[in-house]
């Protein structure tokens, strides 16, 4: 007996079977792809987490420092869990990162993010004193400018940090194998 094949079929190839749109569904979702995106997500949720923390505590707070500076410490904290679980976690690769092709490609991308982060940072925290806003309103929108400008940046990453990460293609080829999958994680 042949062994299985042992990768998984597309997910073009999943919507397109006869199987039930849950049956459907679940497969996509059990899907390495889509494991990969959620576990991205989820290591974004929790690096997110930190900065906002970070600033709002730092700025918001405490007023330790002006909403930039706050911004500039918050994204450098929440730098260092996301590296690490981006790489282990979501791509999973170990041993030594390697420093010209894993760890400065990410700092750069981290470096652009706050300084895109920072720019809407300043402008929320301007457009604030311009209006004469409290100081809880003000941090409420500098928190707000940080988010939504790492909103903005998270599919790019995700897609050169797949590139930069890349163990096994993502996608896979079809497999003409029928509706019921062996193959499927967690199957």
């Amino acid at each position: 007996m042949a062994a299985p094949d042992p990768s998984p079929p597309s997910i073009a190839h999943i919507w397109a079977s006869d199987a039930s749109l849950v049956e459907r569904a679940r497969r996509v979702v059990r899907h390495p792809s889509s494991l990969k995106l959620i576990k991205y997500a989820s290591v974004s949720v929790i690096s997110t987490v930190c900065s906002q923390l970070v600033l709002l505590l730092t700025f918001g707070v405490f007023r330790v420092m002006s909403e930039v500076p706050a911004n500039i410490l918050a994204n450098a904290v929440a730098t260092v869990p996301s590296y690490s679980l981006n790489r282990k976690w979501v791509w999973g690769k170990g041993g030594q990162s390697h420093f010209w092709r894993e760890v400065v490609p990410f700092w750069v991308l981290s470096f652009v993010g706050l300084g895109f982060s920072s720019l809407a940072v300043w402008f929320a925290g301007d457009l604030s004193r311009d209006h004469h806003l409290s100081h809880v309103a003000t941090s409420v929108m500098v928190n707000a400018a940080n988010l939504a400008s790492f909103a903005v940046l998270w599919i790019v990453k995700f897609l050169i940090y797949e590139r930069l990460f890349h163990v096994d293609p993502v996608e896979f080829p079809a497999d003409d194998g029928g509706d019921s999958d062996p193959n499927l994680v967690g199957a």
